[in-house]
C-alpha cells in the first residue's frame, strides 16, 4: 500500500492538504500515479509535470515539490508538495 501526503503551500503556509492511499495490484508507479491523480482531484488542481529534478528528488527523499514550472495552467499557490508516508507507523 502506498500512502501520500500532499499539501498546497502559499506564502510559506499550508493552505490545503490531503492524504491519499492506493493499494492497486500494479507496480509502484501505478500506485503513485493513482495517488497523485486522486490528490489533484481532491485539491482541485491540475496534475503537475514531472521534471528530471522532481524524479531525482522523489527517488532520493520520497518527497518532491512542484512549482509554477510544473504546470501548464497558471496556479494561485507557490508550491505543491507530495511526500510518501511510512505505512508502518
Amino acid at each position: 500500500m502506498l500512502k501520500i501526503w500532499g499539501r498546497i503551500v502559499k506564502n510559506d503556509k499550508i493552505i490545503k492538504d490531503e492524504v491519499v492511499t492506493s493499494n492497486l495490484e500494479g507496480s509502484y508507479q501505478d500506485n503513485l500515479k493513482a495517488c497523485i491523480t486522486e490528490m489533484c482531484y481532491k485539491l482541485d488542481i491540475s496534475k503537475p509535470y514531472w521534471l528530471p529534478i522532481n524524479l531525482e528528488e522523489y527517488n532520493n527523499r520520497s518527497k518532491t515539490s512542484f512549482t509554477e514550472h510544473n504546470f501548464i495552467e497558471e496556479i494561485d499557490f507557490d508550491k505543491f508538495i507530495i511526500e510518501e508516508l511510512d505505512v508502518k507507523k
